[in-house]
């Protein structure tokens, strides 16, 4: 079983996964599959192109939203927030370990009107500690 950390019923992140993960997957209610990792990051990941394959033959939707080194950009955090709103179901968002995604999740629900002490409470409960996105949630829920 894909190692999954459950945020709420709407989002959970994952480390990277197989695309014989995703029948798994979909039978444990997700419709929707969120790549925040480039292709070619580490040696021998399957690429995104394979993941999108593997979803699409499972009836599920796939979003590509790949996060670098050099950090979130309001784009990304746009799209993330599109995906969250749209989904018509749970959804899995994956990368290396499960971080980025996290953090993506974060400040697209905090852009999206979320409390951001809510917001770190169930990043928390993940196993996740936000205190370093404090600043830039907490600039995100200010009106702008």
């Amino acid at each position: 079983m894909t190692i999954l950390r459950t945020i709420d019923p709407s989002i959970a992140v994952a480390p990277q996964i197989d695309p014989d993960a995703i029948a798994e997957l979909k039978a444990a209610g997700f419709s929707h599959i969120v790549n925040n990792r480039p292709d070619g990051e580490d040696f021998g990941q399957p690429s995104g192109d394979e993941i999108a394959a593997a979803a699409a033959a499972a009836g599920m939707q796939y979003s590509a939203i790949p996060v670098t080194h050099a950090g979130f950009s309001h784009p990304q955090i746009d799209a993330m927030a599109a995906v969250l709103a749209e989904a018509d179901g749970a959804v899995l968002a994956y990368c290396r370990s499960g971080t980025r995604s996290c953090n993506l999740w974060a400040l697209a629900a905090v852009k999206a009107g979320a409390n951001p002490d809510t917001v770190m409470a169930k990043a928390a409960a993940a196993g996740y500690d936000l205190t370093g996105l404090r600043p830039l949630l907490d600039a995100l829920s200010t009106p702008q």
